[in-house]
């Protein structure tokens, strides 16, 4: 008799090659509407599931984890983060937990390396121009439109973990200093190909910078890293990129100091509240002094994909008596 499938239950919407591949595996109920599950729904998921595949949409709490049902042995995060899960609660209720790492790194740093540029040099704002003005463009002047270079500039990578190394390269192609805060410094062969700098310190990194990338995950240590006090220590003519968590910066204070024009602006892709967006940040971006990006950083087919299967492997693993190649522990966050 065959082995009956276990039920894999998908929050989200998944790329059509990956969600083919879950119904020929599993017993896989999908979420083809792509409609985020209430906290009441993703609590009945817990209960009836053999595994769960979440989002960086679902909150799963205490709370949530306390629904699951006998047979939810795995949690196998569509994602790299894992902020939105309480994994000790789930670690401690039997359930194991993995993630997708890896598979985001370029996508992420090229989004990165693209906010880098967008800012200093007013590309969105230019663009909007044209749109808003229907193509009337008096023409080339030689004050209009300045924004200020790059090359030469020093960057301040927060997190040189693979998505910060990687935007690390990048900047390096295109002239920039590199310098780096991070729990450990880089092993010295790294260091030397990327010509980075580490700083022990993060307030004195912060002092010294032309462009501050936060390239860090969300923990209950990194929350709010980016605080009002250490903002202040930031030079008035610098800008902060942040294509990681939005909670890592205080973004109340990041707002007002530019409003203030105690920093030059930044280029945000993800925000501390999710999804939604401060009005006061929409206005800022109306009169060009930040970009602001819907959460794509890893937005392309290859990564969803990528993701996808990497999901799979550790359901399959799982599944067959094997330590997922992706389990999550609390050490590592």
């Amino acid at each position: 008799m065959a082995r009956k499938k276990p039920l894999v239950v998908v929050t989200r919407k998944l790329p059509d090659k990956i969600e083919t591949r879950m119904r020929e595996l599993f017993d896989a109920r999908l979420n083809v509407e792509d409609v985020p599950l209430t906290q009441a729904q993703l609590a009945d998921a817990m209960a009836s599931a053999d595994v769960l595949v979440p989002a960086i949409t679902d909150r799963i709490d205490t709370r949530i984890i306390e629904a699951a049902g006998p047979n939810l042995k795995l949690i196998a995060n569509f994602g790299n983060g894992v902020d939105h899960i309480d994994v000790t609660a789930a670690i401690e209720r039997g359930i194991t937990i993995t993630n997708t790492p890896g598979v985001l790194t370029e996508d992420t740093a090229d989004m990165t390396m693209a906010l880098i540029l967008a800012v200093p040099r007013r590309l969105t704002e230019g663009a909007s121009l044209i749109i808003r003005d229907e193509g009337v463009w008096p023409g080339w002047s030689p004050t209009w439109m300045l924004g200020h270079r790059i090359w030469g500039k020093r960057l301040g990578i927060i997190g040189m973990g693979r998505i910060g190394q990687a935007v690390a390269r990048r900047a390096k192609a295109f002239g920039l200093q590199i310098h780096y805060h991070n729990r450990h410094p880089l092993p010295a062969q790294i260091e030397d190909d990327l010509e980075a700098t580490y700083w022990d310190s993060l307030d004195q990194m912060l002092a010294r910078m032309d462009i501050i990338s936060v390239n860090c995950p969300h923990t209950p240590a990194t929350f709010h890293l980016l605080s009002a006090r250490r903002l202040k220590l930031v030079k008035r003519d610098a800008y902060i990129v942040n294509t990681a968590r939005g909670e890592v910066i205080d973004e109340h204070a990041l707002i007002r100091m530019i409003e203030t024009g105690e920093l030059a602006g930044a280029g945000l892709d993800v925000f501390e509240r999710e999804p939604a967006v401060s009005p006061k940040l929409l206005k800022l971006a109306r009169q060009g002094k930040v970009v602001l990006l819907p959460h794509m950083g890893s937005a392309t087919v290859e990564a969803r994909i990528d993701t996808g299967e990497k999901v799979i492997v550790n359901i399959r693993a799982f599944m067959d008596g094997h330590r997922p190649p992706d389990r999550v522990v609390p050490s590592m966050l």
